[in-house]
């Protein structure tokens, strides 16, 4: 008879998933400030690392898209996301624009 504890249950997952989604923030926020003192403090484009923002997030999501895990909710957030970051994008560019 075996009595042993397992190794991994539902909790390890659980509490293993909350890192990896800690790690993510981190790692996201970390490369976009590092953006955005690349770009307005020293003067450099960073597509580079805008590149690796979208390309982790585009990761994600088509990963849970093959598992079939994407609620209706996760496209109105996108949308609503990606029309708000242009809304932010355009009007940056108009009024850093202006003071040239």
């Amino acid at each position: 008879m075996n009595t042993g504890l397992p190794d991994r249950d539902e909790r390890t997952q659980a509490v293993e998933n909350a890192g990896y989604r800690w790690s993510y923030y981190a790692l996201t926020f970390g490369v976009l400030c590092a953006s955005a003192y690349r770009s307005f403090v020293l003067g450099e484009t960073t597509w580079d690392l805008m590149a690796l923002v979208i390309v982790g997030g585009g990761m994600n999501a088509a990963y849970q898209a093959s598992h079939r895990v994407l609620y209706p909710r996760w496209a109105v957030m996108t949308v609503i996301t990606l029309v708000t970051a242009a809304a932010l994008a355009a009007g940056m560019a108009f009024f850093l624009g202006r003071g040239r």
